[in-house]
């Protein structure tokens, strides 16, 4: 069902997991974001978001994509937000060339806010699920010589050389905020899933990006803490809203909850 591929347009070569039913193009295509790599899980994203896409196969039919972002895993080139950001939409062009009419994103963490970043810029996302997301990454602009020591210690930037202008790459940072961005998705589905225990991410962030949208269906997660997506009330969550996406794909009845 599942097999490792590659993006090799557009940017780095990025390795990627792709999932699809046999014999059959998939109406739907879903694109799985992974989050920041932590010193406990330096480099490679989890392959539990493999077992992911291959479970939303198996349960709905659609055709699915893990991809790793740039500077993770395999995939070739170093960590910056806005190269991540680009990194997502080559996936959702990368999935769509497999047939699928309609693609949506899903991400946790870092990559369920560069799922409502990324979307917000391209109207070809149909609609985004965005798991313990951060509504904004100003604390990394504050300290950028922090956040690239970090990135290198966990080898999501291997060139020492890189980046040839901080400031640049820092730029990056505040120009992306999720916040910001997330009222370009008022007219697509999005989906917020938060823990309540979350001590990474308060669940403020989650209620500031549900208001900022006006209709996203929010979800807070009682004792739920940031691996979040490893929790199986995530899991049946993410799935019940994918499927009322396909069963009636162009109908949006907004909720907040």
């Amino acid at each position: 069902m599942g097999r490792e591929s590659t993006i090799d347009s557009g940017g780095p070569v990025l390795s990627a997991y792709v999932s699809a039913p046999e014999g059959a193009v998939s109406r739907h295509g879903l694109v799985l974001c992974h989050g920041f790599p932590s010193r406990q899980r330096p480099g490679a994203p989890s392959r539990s978001y493999h077992q992911l896409a291959d479970r939303v196969t198996e349960q709905l039919g659609w055709a699915v994509l893990a991809v790793s972002l740039r500077g993770c895993g395999e995939s070739a080139g170093d960590f910056s937000l806005g190269g991540w950001v680009e990194d997502v939409n080559r996936a959702v062009g990368h999935i769509r060339e497999l047939g699928t009419e309609k693609v949506w994103v899903a991400g946790s963490t870092t990559g369920g806010s560069l799922a409502i970043l990324a979307a917000a810029g391209n109207p070809e996302i149909s609609g985004v699920a965005a798991i313990a997301a951060r509504a904004d990454f100003d604390d990394w602009d504050r300290e950028p010589d922090q956040l690239l020591a970090h990135a290198r210690r966990v080898a999501v930037i291997k060139d020492p050389d890189f980046p040839a202008d901080l400031e640049a790459w820092r730029s990056e940072l505040g120009r992306n905020r999720p916040i910001d961005r997330v009222a370009e998705l008022a007219d697509r589905p999005l989906l917020i899933l938060h823990g309540s225990a979350d001590l990474q991410v308060p669940p403020t962030d989650a209620r500031r990006l549900a208001e900022a949208h006006g209709s996203a269906e929010l979800r807070i997660i009682s004792g739920g803490d940031h691996r979040l997506r490893h929790d199986p009330r995530t899991v049946a969550l993410l799935l019940g809203w994918l499927g009322r996406r396909e069963e009636d794909p162009d109908q949006f009845v907004p909720r907040c909850l």
